[in-house]
């Protein structure tokens, strides 16, 4: 019998649809993956028990004929997400025990849609981080070479891991600077971060808020298009939710991609970028050249601003949105001889030393006498960044780069947690997308010398995913990715 967990989104619903299996098959050979696995450490809660027990409703209206679009579909929830009734710590020790009340509107779509969750990912402590090793509860391994205990990238790692190693059908992510698209690299698998306000983000335990957002990690272009379509639209109780119509992001896939103009930005070939990664870029743009479509140059020249912007907008918004957590009224708490120390104490030992790095970069930018100096003047930077993006628009309709700079690097590696700003460069392809509230998608390119997966990155114009899905659908056909055996 096929292996079920083989299976793309797209496979396993049609599948189900026509009756090969059954959606408690399917989630039993998900639950039997995520046994044999478990050391990957992509999962912080399993819900085995709840899986089923929506297996089998979702069973009863896939034979009654009332199934839904993700009907039976097992997907992983990444720990940012709030679902009723089921753990949510963000994988940090001041949200332990944290059961929330409510659900956030993403999973409340893709429940309503038929989705069974499996349980909640690992991801870095309030997705801070861009390896997976400030979680609370260690860091995931990625399942490429996983002898060789590697990262699986971050913020969303568990969610690129459990997708890679066929834990799940197909994963929620957030994406604040690369946290979709950078795990996606890393592991071989593929990502979409939509454009700011395209997915609501009502009920995802916020980093910086103007930065954040949701989209789906899978095993490939057409799984994404599956996803993102169920988990967009507009939502009321999100003031920055974008009431615009969705669209089915399926019909954008496997078209005629002649005159398409792909921009190949000179600011993103920085002296001393990888070679393997180079070489990857260059065949991506041949293959597009290829089909027909045209190839343009383009410049981003406040590119080199990015990172100081970003590394200073983020955590101003993120030392704002972590002052509730202050062990009064949920989370963890650690008492004392009164208020002030009851505070201090729950934020010392709840926090980790990533969250607090960033806490105390963001409260002194945005303090007396140094908030004109960084954060006003990030902001001015943040406009021009986005401005480079429109007119670099004007010349193309999609622009092609690497997602990340490197391979996935071992966990532990003290060049890494010695210097956090080398970390940080990890980032280097990624943030302007967020700044820019753009949308970006990242696939699967090919490996390099030691087997290891890299990616390549499509940014698009705002609120046209269609056409990132039609140059990513025909660019995945051409590269034919094999995942992992």
């Amino acid at each position: 019998m096929t292996d079920l967990t083989k299976l793309t989104l797209a496979e396993a619903r049609k599948g189900l649809k026509n009756k090969e299996f059954s959606a408690v098959e399917l989630t039993k050979a998900y639950i039997a993956k995520m046994d044999a696995d478990r050391d990957l450490n992509a999962y912080v809660c399993e819900v085995p028990e709840k899986a089923l027990a929506q297996a089998e409703k979702s069973q009863e209206k896939i034979n009654n004929g009332t199934a839904g679009e993700m009907e039976g579909l097992p997907l992983g929830i990444k720990d940012l997400f709030c679902t009723k009734d089921i753990p949510t710590t963000a994988c940090s020790s001041i949200l332990k025990g944290f059961v929330p009340p409510y659900e956030s509107t993403v999973t409340s779509k893709l429940k309503e849609a038929g989705a069974v969750f499996l349980g909640k990912l690992n991801l870095d402590e309030f997705a801070m981080g861009g390896s997976n090793e400030t979680s609370a509860f260690g860091p995931v391994v990625n399942p490429w070479k996983k002898e060789r205990r590697l990262v699986a990238g971050g913020s969303s790692g568990g969610s690129a891991a459990a997708v890679a190693a066929d834990m799940c059908a197909a994963a929620t992510g957030t994406d604040t600077g690369g946290s979709i698209r950078q795990p996606a690299a890393f592991c071989g698998v593929t990502g979409i971060k939509p454009t700011y306000g395209r997915c609501s983000r009502y009920g995802i335990i916020a980093f910086a808020s103007s930065l954040d957002q949701a989209g789906p990690i899978a095993k490939d272009v057409r799984d994404c298009a599956i996803m993102l379509k169920t988990m967009s639209g507009y939502d009321a109780k999100d003031s920055t939710s974008a009431n615009c119509p969705v669209p089915d992001f399926e019909k954008f896939l496997h078209q005629d991609i002649r005159g398409l103009k792909i921009g190949i930005p000179a600011e993103y070939r920085p002296e001393g970028l990888n070679s393997e990664i180079a070489a990857l870029w260059d065949k991506g743009i041949d293959m597009l050249k290829a089909r027909g479509a045209e190839i343009v140059s383009i410049s981003l020249p406040h590119t080199k601003y990015a990172l100081a912007t970003y590394y200073i907008i983020a955590p101003a918004e993120a030392s704002s949105n972590l002052a509730r957590y202050d062990g009064l009224r949920y989370g963890n708490r650690i008492n004392g001889t009164h208020l002030d120390d009851m505070y201090i104490n729950s934020r010392t030992a709840g926090f980790g030393k990533e969250v607090k790095r960033r806490i105390m970069i963001g409260t002194y930018v945005l303090s007396a006498g140094y908030y004109d100096a960084y954060y006003l003047k990030a902001q001015k930077v943040r406009r021009l960044i986005r401005e480079d993006f429109l007119k670099a628009f004007e010349k193309c309709d999609v622009i092609l780069t690497p997602t990340a700079p490197t391979a996935a690097f071992p966990i532990g590696d003290k060049s890494m947690q010695e210097n956090p700003i080398t970390m940080w460069l990890n980032d280097i392809f990624t943030v302007s997308v967020n700044l820019a509230g753009l949308p970006a998608m990242s696939l699967p390119a090919g490996l390099n010398k030691d087997g290891l997966p890299l990616g390549l990155q499509l940014i698009g114009r705002s609120f046209d995913e269609e056409t990132l899905f039609k140059a990513a659908s025909a660019l995945e056909e051409d590269i034919n990715f094999k995942g992992m055996k």
